[in-house]
């Protein structure tokens, strides 16, 4: 089991489109493979950006947790 202080986490909070993806896709730069992220959001279409950032990258979403005020956490594992 991985222990939380080994997640990584981005929170894009209040950021729009494309922002929430552009946050993200720095965030990741220099991190290695297999790093899990908790990229959290409230954007409308932050999901399907996301899963579609992840299939051009090869990223792969493990999970997706709604919260209150709309928030969504996932928990994303780096290819």
């Amino acid at each position: 089991m991985t222990d939380q202080a080994e997640v990584y986490q981005i929170d894009a909070i209040g950021l729009v489109c494309p922002l929430p993806i552009l946050r993200f896709k720095k965030r990741i730069q220099n991190l290695p493979s297999g790093t899990q992220v908790e990229f959290l959001a409230d954007d409308p279409s932050g999901r399907r950006d996301l899963q579609v950032f992840c299939e051009l990258t090869g990223h792969k979403i493990e999970w997706v947790r709604e919260e209150e005020a709309g928030v969504l956490r996932y928990r994303v594992r780096l290819a």
